[in-house]
């Protein structure tokens, strides 16, 4: 199985060097854990989130451990509007001139509850970060991507985004939502060879998120996010050349 492959994945050193990665909600949990590894194989990353102060932190981590640098992008998605996006890719296009990797991590968990009582507004807000975001960033930088050798995009999904379970509304939703999106991405996208479509599922992981989801649980039961990045470096990178229209587990 190819999840099985990817957890083995083993990554060189310079496995995503001269790469260029976009890691939204990179501030914290897997986000950076994703952003650390990466960096710390090799790629530049582009470090997406809503608190600055959050990002700097990561910055300095990654240049403390003489990884290339990276560049930190300070935006609200939940809140972004049109030219926000354009503003992105225009500054990764006059920076690099391309995009090598996507990865779309930053999402909501908005609220448990039963679809008779579930809030409309949160409703709203946890499709629109978690789905129509995700859309519309990956619309604007398909240009980027395609200026690539090698792009890989990479969606955030659960395994409540394959099997419905409840409570969990919109956001088991929106994850439903986000494999739909990849493949249909991959189904168009195959005859472009050089970008493949992909989703994750990293499973239970010890983040913010998922003790809000789970209050009653042990976190410490759970893995930490940076044990995860095995399969996140091997759909970010060359060795996962040819893979799309998949969605792989983490666990």
């Amino acid at each position: 199985m190819l999840s099985d492959t990817a957890r083995q994945f083993v990554a060189a050193p310079d496995e995503l060097r001269d790469r260029v990665i976009l890691i939204t909600g990179a501030g914290d949990g897997i986000g950076r854990a994703a952003a650390l590894a990466c960096a710390g194989h090799g790629a530049t990353v582009v470090l997406l989130g809503r608190t600055q102060a959050k990002l700097e932190a990561v910055y300095d981590e990654i240049v403390a451990g003489g990884s290339p640098e990276p560049a930190i992008a300070v935006l609200d998605l939940a809140r972004a509007q049109g030219p926000d996006y354009f503003q992105i890719a225009e500054q990764i296009e006059r920076t690099w001139g391309r995009l090598d990797g996507l990865l779309h991590n930053a999402s909501m968990l908005g609220q448990r509850a039963p679809i008779e009582h579930y809030d409309i507004g949160i409703w709203h807000q946890v499709i629109h970060l978690n789905l129509n975001v995700p859309f519309i960033l990956t619309q604007v930088l398909i240009p980027l991507l395609r200026k690539s050798a090698d792009a890989s995009i990479v969606f955030t999904s659960s395994g409540v985004g394959r099997e419905g379970r409840a409570y969990w509304g919109a956001y088991a939703a929106s994850k439903f939502g986000i494999e739909g999106l990849s493949q249909t991405l991959a189904d168009e996208l195959k005859t472009e060879a050089r970008i493949r479509s992909n989703c994750i599922n990293p499973g239970g992981t010890r983040t913010r998120m998922r003790a809000a989801a789970y209050p009653g649980e042990d976190p410490l039961s759970r893995p930490e996010p940076g044990s995860l990045m095995a399969t996140y470096l091997w759909l970010l990178g060359p060795a996962s050349r040819g893979v799309t229209g998949h969605s792989l587990d983490c666990q």
